[in-house]
């Protein structure tokens, strides 16, 4: 849904932010056994796409080389293993940090429009949304021809991607950026918390410690989950 006109918006990373893993890569090890690779071959395939962490690598280079792997598939069969894969883990809990799923009900509450910014995907970040309630996903798209994912990537929201997505949807909006707030776990989020009037860290990661400490920004710990 688009953003209520001069309603303030909250943007919340997603991966180690509202959520305690790395979901491209934790919904790709669970893709793999569900689409019958032997264990050999899924471990295999588990180190290839890990190594696009590698240091010096850019991230949005990674990001569009990881989603190369599911060219050939069926964009509606990715998207129901995704919500199998949301499922499960809803189960088993421990997949939501529970004070900044919190924050977000209690920003819907509050009015403010409430946006997941993501270098994930929708298979990943459909269920999620639909379960925090949030109301927009700004994150990557996958090409699809006739429903069949492709291997490239339309649009990336990797680093200052996230930034600019959420400036012009705060543009779009009529709202002042700093009427807004931000939650983010990484350095690649510091520019979209720099956006915002109220920007709040997750975790301990030492520059945006840093930042939050200069600029008096809110700091929640990562390790209580839900």
């Amino acid at each position: 849904m688009p953003a209520a006109p001069g309603a303030p918006l909250a943007f919340f990373d997603v991966d180690e932010t509202l959520i305690t893993i790395k979901s491209m890569f934790d919904f790709y090890d669970y893709f793999l056994a569900a689409v019958g690779h032997s264990p050999e071959e899924q471990q295999r395939l588990k180190d290839d796409a890990r190594s696009l962490l590698r240091p010096g690598l850019p991230r949005e280079q990674g990001n569009r080389l990881f989603y190369r792997r599911f060219a050939g598939y069926a964009a509606a069969d990715v998207a129901a293993h995704g919500r199998a894969w949301f499922d499960g883990h809803l189960a088993r809990g421990g997949l939501f940090q529970q004070e900044v799923l919190a924050a977000l009900r209690g920003h819907t509450a509050d009015g403010v429009t409430t946006v997941l910014v993501s270098g994930s995907f929708p298979a990943c970040l459909d269920p999620i949304l639909a379960h925090t309630g949030a109301d927009i996903a700004l994150c990557t798209e996958l090409e699809a021809s006739d429903g069949v994912y492709t291997g490239e990537v339309l649009r990336t929201m990797i680093g200052d991607a996230k930034a600019a997505a959420a400036r012009r949807l705060i543009e779009e909006s009529g709202v002042p950026a700093a009427a807004c707030f931000g939650y983010g776990d990484h350095t690649s989020d510091l520019e979209l918390l720099r956006l915002v009037g109220t920007a709040t860290v997750v975790g301990d990661n030492p520059v945006l410690a840093a930042e939050a400490a200069e600029r008096g920004w809110r700091r929640i710990g990562g390790a209580v989950t839900v």
